[in-house]
């Protein structure tokens, strides 16, 4: 968390440290406390002097660095005056970023699949003014975009640039080259037209 790194004394900041890197390389499950104390170079004794548990270490870590946190700001302060420059600009903002820290996603599934969204509220809660901006960026678009909830077109966004990246990660080898070097923008032109065959549909790949 940002305000434990400015702290004089920088033992919480190590021992998070320590524990990011085994938590993406091995799980939650599959991290010990003792692991997290041989890796930061603490005594277990220490971390419990400032972290009461393996899950309280895991949530410090997810309010810092989960892809949500460390996305929605910039989302937000994207400078686009149409839908469309918003989509390109954050998709490939968004790509670049996962694709320099892979481990977010890491962190993404672990709280989906070992923890079951448990700390879902809390994530809400810390991104709320970004949701808000975002929100309200989306409202400026006027009529270029239809009448739907800005929260829910958030999720749509969001959720079709993880996919793009999940399918990119899984079918990277087996994507024809030509196919795979226009799929984002692809993936875009569906996002922002859908799928029906319309003059206003860009259709590029293999082109």
């Amino acid at each position: 968390m940002t305000e434990l790194r400015s702290q004089s004394d920088n033992t919480p900041a190590k021992i998070l440290e320590a524990a990011y890197s085994l938590f993406s390389t091995q799980g939650y499950a599959g991290t010990s406390m003792r692991q997290i104390a041989k890796q930061s170079g603490f005594a277990l004794g220490s971390i419990y002097n400032h972290f009461a548990s393996k899950e309280d270490i895991f949530v410090a870590i997810i309010h810092e660095r989960h892809p949500l946190v460390q996305l929605f700001p910039w989302f937000a302060k994207i400078e686009a005056t149409t839908m469309d420059e918003f989509a390109r600009i954050g998709a490939s903002g968004m790509v670049k970023e996962l694709e320099t820290n892979p481990e977010f996603l890491n962190l993404l599934l672990i709280e989906m699949i070992e923890f079951k969204g448990k700390h879902a509220g809390s994530l809400l809660s810390k991104v709320q003014p970004d949701i808000v901006a975002l929100s309200a960026k989306f409202n400026n678009f006027g009529k270029q975009i239809k009448p739907i909830s800005p929260v829910l077109l958030i999720r749509v966004f969001v959720g079709t640039l993880i996919s793009y990246f999940f399918t990119e990660m899984l079918l990277s080898d087996y994507i024809n080259p030509e196919i795979k070097s226009n799929s984002l923008d692809t993936f875009i032109d569906v996002f922002l037209n859908g799928i029906k065959n319309d003059s206003n549909f860009r259709y590029t790949e293999g082109k």
